[in-house]
């Protein structure tokens, strides 16, 4: 099937899906439309292929069955992970954090690094996008006239955030979609925080040089700050981080121990949320409004992710994707997976971890940790390269753009590469 016309319509059929969601910005599609077509249309294509030439559709049934397993376990949990999120937001636990930092009336540079440590610990728990989403809100609600230090902020959130999201399962997607096939274990990921901090700090040190001098606006802060002082986190939100906490803990622990899906524990963490939130309005007539907070969800997001991997599994069934497993047997692994990070801030690293993982290509656990690294941090070398960074492009729109993030990628790219080096000695001369 892989030279048959089927094939090669399936093949066209993800090129023009993947143009149209590079290009949703200018031909004003939503990415999950083409994203859609393109993952259900490819499989009924092989179907009609399989009916045609009267072959047996059993196999084509176990693969579907297979997949859908494999996309429902990264839908339901970052469903309900996105649902903890938009909790949060409601009981202004975000809000309580951003006016925080507004309060203490910080120099551009102390700004700079305090926006970019909360990023690379935040992103490995509430994931890259939406911590680059709620730290590019933070600078442009304490500083929004000098450009050029919002232009410095938004690198710095962009990177600190994709570098943190790769050192946990819950900070990036490929990261999740690695540890959900068994390819790493929790704690595999954790030994990559040297590497992933490494190539951050060193990143946020040079776009440093390049901060102007003194501190944002104090008028606008003290006109800000008369609204934050009314803003407090609302009752029932410090238990909600707690239960938070303790959903990703349930995940691990039923993955890790119990042999069950991730999601599994996640579900049970959504279900404790519920249930707080109904015990909340009996005792104080204070309604979190669950249902809604899972209504806020943006699905748009989680049905471009499900068309996008099962387009992925339909490549790979055809055989598209086995060529990739040909690569790493001729070509050290290091050097294949390094590619890896720099095609991520081109082609996106989900449907590119997922294509390896279809592949399945006899690699190591240093090799699987190692590509989970590269994947994660490789989106920051370009604007559009990750979630994070198209989050931000959005929310400072004419400010972190393309041309202006390119004129500082240098910085990144060092960084990426410093990161692969540290990797290098921790894992193969120090066997750490």
């Amino acid at each position: 099937m892989l030279y048959s016309f089927a094939g090669f319509a399936s093949i066209l059929i993800f090129v023009i899906a993947y143009l149209m969601i590079a290009l949703e910005d200018k031909i004003h599609v939503n990415k999950s439309k083409p994203a859609l077509i393109a993952g259900t249309l490819i499989y009924i294509i092989i179907g009609i292929h399989y009916s045609y030439y009267g072959e047996d559709l059993h196999h084509l049934q176990e693969n579907v069955h297979e997949l859908i397993f494999e996309i429902a376990s990264i839908y339901f949990f970052l469903f309900v992970a996105m649902t903890y999120i938009e909790t949060l937001i409601e009981r202004n636990v975000f809000e309580a954090l951003k006016y925080k930092l507004l309060q203490k009336k910080l120099t551009y540079k102390k700004l700079f690094y305090t926006t970019g440590l909360i990023a690379f610990f935040l992103s490995p728990i509430a994931d890259n996008l939406t911590t680059a989403l709620i730290l590019s809100t933070v600078l442009i609600t304490i500083e929004h006239h000098n450009k050029s230090f919002l232009i410095l902020g938004a690198i710095n959130v962009v990177v600190a955030a994709n570098a943190g999201g790769a050192w946990s399962p819950f900070g990036d997607i490929t990261t999740l979609m690695v540890w959900a096939a068994g390819k790493a274990t929790f704690v595999d990921f954790l030994y990559l925080f040297p590497a992933s901090f490494g190539g951050w700090i060193l990143t946020a040190y040079l776009l440093s040089k390049y901060l102007p001098e003194g501190s944002p606006s104090t008028d606008d802060n003290s006109s800000a700050c008369s609204d934050i002082e009314k803003t407090q986190i609302k009752k029932g939100g410090k238990f909600v981080i707690f239960l938070g906490v303790s959903t990703i803990a349930m995940a691990v622990l039923s993955h890790q121990i119990l042999h069950l899906p991730a999601f599994w524990g996640m579900m049970f963490g959504l279900a404790l949320l519920k249930a707080y939130s109904s015990y909340l309005k009996k005792i104080s007539n204070e309604h979190i409004e669950i249902y809604k907070r899972m209504a806020s969800v943006e699905n748009d997001t989680l049905l471009f992710f499900f068309g996008l991997l099962a387009a992925v599994g339909g490549l790979s069934y055809i055989g598209y994707i086995g060529l990739v497993a040909g690569i790493y047997d001729s070509v050290n692994p290091y050097i294949v997976n390094t590619l890896v990070g720099i095609f991520s801030a081109i082609v996106d690293n989900v449907p590119l971890m997922f294509a390896v993982l279809k592949a399945d290509p006899q690699m190591t656990l240093t090799d699987w940790v190692f590509v989970t690294l590269t994947a994660g941090i490789g989106g920051s070398l370009i604007s559009f390269g990750s979630a994070a960074g198209v989050g931000v492009m959005g929310r400072l729109k004419g400010i972190y753009t393309f041309s202006t993030h390119m004129k500082y990628a240098w910085t990144v790219a060092l960084g990426y590469f410093v990161s692969i080096a540290i990797f290098y000695v921790q894992f193969e001369l120090l066997k750490l």
